[in-house]
């Protein structure tokens, strides 16, 4: 068992140091809470307020919100948006940003790192425990798969662009500087059992 713990330990130190070095933010990240945050954040935001029973998700929203994408099943509307957009001050090319994941009894709140140099632009955001990185192509080909992640790249990075299709902004992302040619991929690093 302990050759096992020593074992995980030693992984999550190369797979934190591949993090590191793959964004050049070094420490920052770590700084900015990024390692300790948990996926999402549960709020009460959605929950019946005793002083207001009657307030709807809807009226709670934040008067920044950007809305992204909205949609209703069954169960009610959706939606997705974000706010809250924060430079990093150690980093100029670093920014961080609040997604708003709105469901018809509640709202998750989740805290999103994003890279906007046209090098090597990213998201991190975490989903459950795990931590994503996801390296982004501003002015290349955008599909159904990464349309929220360039949009609320966009948003942080750009917020005068935020709520834009980023399929529309290739030409603006070149004249930004970004080639429209980097590779797209995503890399998921496991986060840790409690």
């Amino acid at each position: 068992m302990l050759a096992t713990s020593v074992q995980w330990m030693a992984l999550m130190a190369v797979a934190l140091q591949q993090v590191r070095l793959r964004l050049g933010l070094g420490c920052a990240l770590l700084q900015l809470g990024l390692g300790s945050l948990p996926a999402v954040a549960q709020t009460s935001l959605g929950a019946p307020d005793p002083s207001n029973p009657h307030r709807s998700v809807t009226e709670q929203r934040p008067a920044d919100l950007v809305l992204l994408r909205e949609w209703t099943t069954m169960e009610g509307n959706f939606a997705i948006g974000v706010h809250n957009v924060k430079p990093d001050p150690r980093d100029s090319s670093a920014r961080t940003i609040v997604v708003w994941v709105e469901a018809p009894s509640d709202v998750k709140l989740a805290v999103d790192t994003l890279r906007c140099s046209p090098e090597a632009p990213m998201r991190l955001t975490r989903k459950g425990r795990d931590l994503w990185i996801k390296e982004l192509n501003p002015g290349g080909v955008i599909t159904e798969a990464n349309r929220l992640d360039h949009q609320i790249w966009w948003a942080a990075c750009f917020p005068e662009q935020a709520g834009q299709d980023p399929a529309t902004l290739q030409a603006l992302a070149r004249k930004l500087g970004y080639s429209g040619q980097l590779r797209e991929q995503q890399q998921v690093l496991p986060g840790s059992p409690r």
